[in-house]
């Protein structure tokens, strides 16, 4: 197995974001905010890493007169979970003699 992981989810923030957004179906950007309990800069600056992978998308709107940032996984993102997560097993599974 190579040992080159998903650079792209590999970072803290990032893989937070796609492991929040693969068990809710979407989540806004406030919502990712005090769940990830990180800074505004944070959720944006990651978030649109993601986004630029296709591995999430955002949606723009209104609730009301106030503005709505909402997050979803896409297909690309969830497989890139899926490969990071059997990596980190096989990798761990590798180190542990088993």
């Amino acid at each position: 197995m190579p040992l080159a992981l998903d650079r792209v989810i590999h970072e803290r923030v990032r893989l937070a974001i796609v492991s929040a957004l693969a068990v809710h179906p979407s989540l806004s950007f406030n919502e990712l905010k005090a769940l990830l309990e990180t800074s505004d800069g944070n959720v944006s600056v990651h978030a649109r890493k993601l986004e630029d992978a296709g591995y999430i998308t955002c949606t723009k709107g209104y609730e009301g007169r106030v503005p709505r940032t909402e997050y979803r996984l896409a297909p690309a993102g969830r497989l890139a979970l899926e490969q990071y997560l059997a990596h980190m097993e096989a990798l761990i599974r590798r180190v542990g003699g088993n």
